[in-house]
């Protein structure tokens, strides 16, 4: 009996940490990308395009709470593809923002980097406590640290800009936040793919 309640009472407090993450980065991925449309930086944007993506996972993360490991491993592994491809997608950004040559407006990128560092580390203390629970909110977590990576790097990079006033430090910035997601990427496919395998 008590072993099934708190089977129970898990799955309620991942829906909660998981609601509330989710809503924190559909708000900074709004504040994000016109920020860093309008300050033509591309840390600040790439790092806007991760938290909608983590708005979506998470979004899927909620679906699955309670559905068995075969669809948290399928989640995982949904979240893996998508940091992939937002990899994929800074790079893009990247090779765009060299061929215009535009500088960075450093003052929006540090008001809003620091905005969402702090967003992500409330995410992150949030998820922290949870990351053992299974597969679904460790992949979650990780999503969520990357965030917090890639606050920092926006906050270097606008440090990086206002003492060069160049916009290289930006460009170099967006390209580490692409390995992160790489790297991240990789690991969660793995440990997704093994799972799905074991529980086929």
């Amino acid at each position: 009996m008590d072993e099934c309640c708190e089977v129970r009472e898990i799955p309620r407090e991942q829906r909660r940490v998981l609601h509330v993450v989710l809503w924190i980065n559909a708000a900074m991925f709004l504040t994000e990308s016109v920020a860093g449309v309008l300050a033509h930086s591309t840390a600040l944007f790439a790092d806007s395009i991760d938290m909608l993506g983590d708005a979506l996972v998470y979004g899927f993360s909620l679906y699955v709470i309670g559905r068995g490991v075969i669809w948290q491993a399928r989640a995982a592994l949904l979240k893996g593809i998508v940091m992939a491809a937002f990899g994929i997608g800074v790079l893009v950004q990247v090779a765009v923002k060299i061929a215009q040559g535009l500088t960075p407006i450093v003052e929006v990128m540090s008001v809003v980097g620091a905005l969402a560092f702090a967003a992500n580390l409330c995410c992150l203390a949030l998820l922290w406590r949870r990351r053992g629970d299974d597969i679904n909110m460790r992949s979650a977590w990780i999503c969520s640290r990357n965030d917090v990576i890639g606050n920092a790097a926006v906050l270097i990079a606008a440090g990086a800009v206002a003492v060069t006033g160049s916009p290289w430090p930006d460009i170099l910035i967006g390209l580490l936040v692409a390995s992160v997601f790489g790297r991240s990427a990789v690991q969660v496919v793995r440990e997704a793919s093994r799972a799905v395998a074991a529980s086929g």
